[in-house]
């Protein structure tokens, strides 16, 4: 995990150089967030047992300011070629008010077994699998939507560092490490192009008072060598002076601390405070931590269940540009020898603007 963590650090110390020549754009202010989710919080160490990312994501940027591989990206988040072909799908009602934003993230996940000390695969259980990425995303965005598109290049297998970033966890905390991590998935190179995206109304108008509610609903999709799916999902807050973004607290997909058209500094206050719910539904055609990976002859024991669903719920505080929120959801069976029909895990992002 640390050379993924240097890895990331070298890119964003070239954004600072970067100019319009350039695969990346240029540096500023932004939004840096950190997320994790953790079966621990539901007091259980098995399947989906860990993910991390760290994603930042800049202010407001013209098309000038961006580098060459997020104006690659900007055909599939909203141009004004697709703006005129494709209208309603886009959401945009007038492209002279859509902004953009870059970004960039570093995210690893972890599959486990429920058996830690075997020290081979547990016949019937999840097999060992590690995922890491780096991520390349421009988002589009008016007063009401935004669309993101996320460009993900990353390895599974010992690559990942999932084993060693388990191991690390473990031997801080005094737990058992798994031993069978020589039976994960193997090694392989990924490609995934993720699209979400929100549209977002407000239930109480913000000029009713300093407690305010709004709803967001969204769709997307994933194709690629990790995974490939389809989903639709929404939730909603409620609170005192919530924080103007379109973010989804959770480790999901094309996860970015998103703020509103509206600019920078436009918070309602020093201190949010607000809770949300939500739900998810997908449909998986593809999962490598399940069906194997896409270029090797593997059977990971496992049989993917082609349609997952998921409801969470939560809470979250902010004080002036720092903001930490907690989220819990419980999902349905991914595979079909899943022991339990829910499984759960908590989710916590903190979030800095700089």
């Amino acid at each position: 995990m640390s050379s993924a963590i240097t890895l990331l650090a070298l890119s964003f110390s070239t954004v600072a150089h970067a100019d319009r020549k350039s695969p990346l754009p240029d540096w500023g202010e932004g939004y840096l967030t950190f997320y994790l989710d953790n079966d621990l919080f539901a007091h259980t160490d098995r399947d989906y047992t860990n993910g991390a990312r760290l994603s930042w994501i800049s202010d407001d940027r013209e098309i000038k300011d961006l580098g060459s591989v997020q104006r690659l990206l900007r055909s599939f988040s909203g141009d004004e070629d697709s703006f005129q072909l494709f209208q309603k799908l886009t959401g945009f009602k007038d492209f002279e008010k859509v902004r953009y934003n870059y970004g960039f993230s570093l995210t690893q996940l972890m599959y486990t077994p429920e058996q830690a000390a075997p020290y081979v695969q547990p016949p019937g259980e999840r097999r060992y699998a590690g995922w890491a990425a780096l991520g390349f995303s421009l988002h589009a965005k008016d007063e009401n939507v935004l669309n993101s598109v996320e460009l993900l290049l990353g390895t599974t297998g010992s690559n990942s560092l999932a084993e060693n970033a388990q191991d690390f966890i473990h031997s801080i905390r005094g737990f058992d490490k798994f031993n069978g991590w020589d039976y994960q998935i193997p090694n392989e190179i990924t490609a995934d192009l993720s699209f979400v995206q929100k549209r977002r109304s407000n239930l109480l108008r913000d000029d009713q008072g300093v407690f305010q509610m709004d709803g967001l609903t969204e769709w997307g999709g994933r194709l690629g060598t990790f995974r490939t799916a389809a989903h639709v999902g929404t939730f909603f807050r409620a609170g005192y002076h919530l924080p103007p973004d379109f973010s989804d607290p959770r480790l999901s997909e094309t996860a970015y601390s998103n703020l509103y058209f509206r600019g920078a500094d436009d918070y309602p206050g020093h201190w949010s405070i607000y809770a949300l719910f939500g739900g998810t539904a997908r449909a998986i055609a593809y999962d490598a931590t399940l069906d194997g990976p896409m270029f090797h002859d593997f059977d990971t024991g496992s049989t993917r269940e082609p349609f997952v669903a998921e409801v969470f719920c939560g809470a979250g505080i902010r004080y002036r540009q720092a903001e930490l929120s907690y989220v819990h959801t419980w999902r349905t069976q991914e595979y079909e020898q899943q022991r339990e029909q829910f499984a759960s895990f908590g989710s916590v992002a903190v979030r800095v603007r700089f």
